[in-house]
Formats: C-alpha cells, structure tokens, sequence
C-alpha cells in the first residue's frame, strides 16, 4: 500500500467516526455541531502529516520488486568463460521432438528457390531433437571452417604457436627468412596484446641485427626468402577466378602480413598474389631501417630461395643456428578469429598446418586429408564428406547438417577438451563477428546474446551452425543449411536466424 492510500484510508475512517455526531448537521443534544465538525476536519488534516512521519520510527516500506528480464535481455547463459561453458545442469528438461519441430517446420522456409536441411541435438545426450534431411549431404560454405578449426585443435595443440625465423644464408652476408606459417605477421613492433601482428617485422629486424653486431658481422647484407614448407599449388584450382579477383582469398604461402591483406584495417578488396614476397620486401625495408643505425647496409631486392633457410654456409659457421625470431598467438586465438571473421586466408593456412603436424604434404589436398583424420579420430563421421578446400571457399564440398552438428557437439560437451578452446570464436547474434548486424528485427531480436554460430554465405549457399542454451537451460546444438537458394533472396538469412531464436526461446514441452 502506498502513502496516497493510507492517508485516503485514515480520511475515510475520520468522517465515518465523526459521522454519526451530526447526522443532518444535528450534533446532539448538548454538543454544538460546528465544534464536532471543526475536530474531525483537523483530524482529517493530521493523519496524513503523521503517515508522511511515520516511516522514520516504523521504517520504510519494503521496495516493490524489480521487474524480471525476459530471457533475450538477460546476460548469456554460456561461455562463462574463455574456453568454457556455464555449468550445465544435467537435470534440466530435453525440449520435446514433436514440439521443436512444430516452432521450426513454420520459419525455416526457404525464399524463392532451393531449401534449407536442418539437425537439431541435445548436446549431452545427443538425442536428435529435429531432423529434416540431416544426413544428405550439402555445400557448406564457410561453415567448413569448423571442421577444420577442430583438426588444428587436436593436431597443433591450443597452445602451439609458429615461429618466423630469420637464419644465416648459404653463402657469406646472406640472411634468410623463413616462413613457419605465421600469416598474421605485423610490420612493426611485436604487440602481444593482438592476435594479428602479435609478431612484428620490425622486431624481428632490430634483433637480427643485434645477432649480426654481436656476431661482428660486416659489408653488405642479402636478404633471402625461404617459403619452402608449404608444397603444390599455392592457389587452389577448385576456387572462382571471381573470388581470388575480389580478394575473398589469394595464393597461399607460410608467411603474410595482416592474413595477406595491404592494411589489418582494409578486410575487404584485392589481396596481394605475393604475400609471402610481399612481407619479405617490408622486413627488407626494416632489416635496413635497423642496420642503418649500426652501420650495416642491406642489399636491395629480397631472392626467393626454397630450401635456403635449411643450413648455413662454413664462411658464417661463427653466426647462431638462428639470428632471431618471432612467436605467433598461440592457435587457440588464431582458430577464434577464423571463426569470428571467416578468414578465408588463415583457415587455409590452419589445415596446411595440420598437414605438417600430421606428417603429410602441406598441400590442398594433404590439408584435405589431414582434417579428414582429424575428424575421423574425434568420433565424427566423414563417410559422406568430401572436402576440396580448408575455408569453405569450393562448391565441391560436401557436408551434412548432422555431421556439423557432431563437431558442434564434440566442441562444447564432447571429451577432448582441447576444442573448448573453439567456443569463443563463435560469433554471438547481434553482438560479434559475422553476427554483429543480424538479429535485430522483432523476429530474431529475442535471440540476440544467445545464439552463438558459425555462418557460411555463398551464391546460393546459407549455413549456420552453432549452440543455444534454451529457455529451461537445455544446451542444444544445431545446424541448418541451405543449398540452391535464391541469390540475394533477404529472407533465408531471416529464416536461420528465426530458427536459431526459436531454440533459443524453447521450453519446447
């Protein structure tokens, strides 16, 4: 009860006492009415001021109480934490079969042509929640780079890092920098608080000419180029010349500044076609910068040299095995960004560098099969995938909803812990990433900071794969994909995410 209805309560009981002492003004034999009157008019005045009193002896009234946030304005329920998930409680109710269908089947409707497959799974029994073609295989688009972020995980390790060497050349006053896989090199200081240009060229430079000084090195210096590790192809023929042309990828090599972009900043347009060259001829430029100032010259022009990087010459026998290097983020953040921002570039350079962990050729299709085992030793089932690329980019690859479903499931709940570390690279709806502008109409909005997945955008290809803790507090797990589909067509990227928010919202009982 408020202060206004107590002192209208206490006004109301003043003049019912007071009433029957003047019923039609008559006060009573012996009793002047007016006075009658006049006491319960100051009556009526004074309970009000003493309510407005009271609170300061009888204590103030408790305060109503806050208003409870519908699920889709709450914090998000999972990850806690880098690389893990909210406890989960195993006791929460499975969302009936019957009833998930019955909020998906009306949303997930393609616009114009072509049509969506979907799984659906309680992510620590696995029990399907939804199937509608989940086992027919599919062109993924970039959600392949989920299987692929699970190979690097379980062959690199998440705190497997690459080196950028530089390393006394074949002959005398002759460096030579070899490539180790980092393609998020910077061009100038090493900043350890970034995944991209955690290793700088400059850095690298400033020691390498420490090692030169303290190795008394003289005359003019050569610099070489050694990006032997990577084998084949450096550009894969299954891709569009359309796509290579507008920078959705470029050739791949061991060694790139900005995951082979002109400016970190610039993450769309043409890509170098040189990366590897082209993040020499700038440690060239800062060799040179460096060595001017303790009077060593740095020869013009950057050789490429395969193999150079491999052993020394006798005349320069007094120079450390390795003049110096730089650590790249560990693959924990680099699989993260991949995901977040569907890197094209670094996903590929991740399944060659599974390849070389796995001991096999560092090619497209080394790359391919590596990831295949990967999966095949995590419990997935790859009978009918089939892989052309690492990054998604191909339309010959072939993957199913269920499948990604699996990989979803070994990420988040499954016994390797090792790809927990994956959880932060998926995008959040509304929020982050590939994400960041999505979910905002009065469809989806109630997903927003709780649908967390992987997209996957081509032609005629949508994808998404990802997780949701519902409404009862259910981790579910989930991928849809659409094949054929109109190109342009707004309504199919609104139809995953609806579905995705549907999830999100269940009971489902």
């Amino acid at each position: 009860m408020t202060k206004t209805t107590s002192a209208q309560a206490w006004r109301r009981r003043a003049l019912e006492a007071v009433a029957p002492a003047f019923p039609g003004r008559s006060a009573g034999p012996g009793k002047p009415w007016h006075l009658i009157l006049l006491g319960a008019l100051l009556l009526v005045l004074t309970i009000p001021a003493a309510l407005l009193v009271a609170p300061g002896f009888l204590g103030p009234e408790p305060p109503a109480p806050a208003p409870v946030a519908p699920p889709w304005q709450r914090g998000p329920a999972a990850p806690a934490a880098a690389g893990a998930l909210a406890p989960l409680d195993p006791a929460a109710p499975v969302p009936d079969p019957s009833a998930v269908s019955a909020r998906l089947e009306p949303v997930l409707k393609a616009d114009g042509g072509g049509s969506f497959t979907g799984t659906v799974q309680d992510a620590l029994t696995g029990q399907v929640l939804f199937d509608r073609g989940g086992s027919e295989s599919r062109v993924p688009a970039s959600n392949l780079k989920l299987l692929t972020s699970v190979a690097a995980l379980r062959a690199l390790g998440p705190d497997r890092t690459f080196a950028t060497r530089v390393v006394p050349g074949p002959d005398a006053n002759q460096v030579v920098l070899v490539g180790g896989g980092d393609v998020l090199l910077g061009a100038g200081e090493s900043n350890p608080a970034t995944v991209m240009g955690r290793a700088g060229l400059a850095t690298l430079a400033a020691r390498t000419v420490a090692s030169l000084q303290a190795a008394g090195a003289a005359g003019e210096i050569k610099v070489l180029l050694d990006d032997s590790l990577f084998s084949g192809p450096a550009l894969n023929p299954a891709w569009e010349l359309g796509d290579v042309a507008a920078g959705e990828v470029a050739p791949v090599f061991p060694l790139a500044l900005n995951s082979a972009r002109y400016d970190a900043a610039v993450t769309t347009g043409p890509r170098p076609q040189d990366a590897a060259m082209a993040a020499a001829d700038e440690f060239a430029a800062r060799l040179r910068a460096a060595g001017a100032a303790a009077g060593l010259t740095v020869a013009a022009g950057v050789d490429r040299r395969p193999g150079a990087g491999t052993a020394g010459s006798d005349a320069d026998a007094g120079l450390p095995g390795v003049l110096a290097e730089v650590q790249s983020a560990p693959v924990s953040d680099q699989v993260d960004l991949l995901l977040q921002v569907s890197d094209n570039y670094l996903a590929e350079v991740m399944g060659r560098m599974t390849a070389v962990a796995a001991g096999q050729p560092a090619s497209y299709d080394g790359a391919t099969a590596a990831v295949r085992g990967q999966l095949e030793e995590a419990g997935v089932p790859t009978g009918s995938v089939t892989l052309v690329d690492a990054c998604g980019l191909a339309m010959g690859n072939q993957v199913s909803a269920s499948q990604f479903a699996e990989v979803v499931r070994a990420i988040t709940t499954g016994p390797d812990s090792r790809l927990r570390s994956a959880l932060d690279g998926f995008p959040v709806a509304g929020l982050t990433g590939t994400l960041d502008t999505r979910y905002g109409d009065q469809s989806t909005v109630q997903g927003a900071g709780l649908v967390r997945a992987k997209t996957g955008t081509l032609n005629t290809v949508l994808a998404l794969s990802g997780y949701v803790v519902d409404a009862d507090g259910r981790l579910l797990v989930f991928s849809f994909i659409g094949n054929g589909l109109t190109p342009g067509a707004a309504g199919n990227k609104v139809a995953l995410d609806q579905a995705a928010t549907a999830l999100a919202g269940c009971g489902c009982r």
